[in-house]
């Protein structure tokens, strides 16, 4: 989502692509960059406490950043779409 679009109707959009791109349940793939040695890490992977999941962290070639992975079943795009809303308030974080 870019600075200048409406947040509502982002996510209107982005539950419409995810409705049509995937069956649901299904396995979601979030991935995320933060820099290396930040508290971030922990606050993310605090996010998906209640669900089996499958984590994965890479450093960058120089360890500046951090790449986090988190594959997990999840029931509906509005259930991703929660998530997405509560990392948005997590600084320092880029959501890919």
């Amino acid at each position: 989502m870019n600075s200048k679009e409406n947040p509502k109707k982002f996510y209107e959009r982005f539950r419409s692509q995810l409705q049509a791109s995937q069956e649901w349940p299904g396995l979601y793939m979030f991935k995320f960059i933060v820099k290396s040695k930040s508290d971030q890490v922990e606050k993310l992977k605090k996010l998906f406490d209640n669900f089996h999941k499958e984590v994965s962290l890479v450093n960058s070639s120089k360890n500046t950043f951090q790449s986090l992975t988190i594959k997990v079943q999840m029931v509906s795009p509005d259930e991703v779409i929660d998530i997405y809303k509560k990392v948005a308030k997590i600084n320092d974080v880029i959501i890919l």
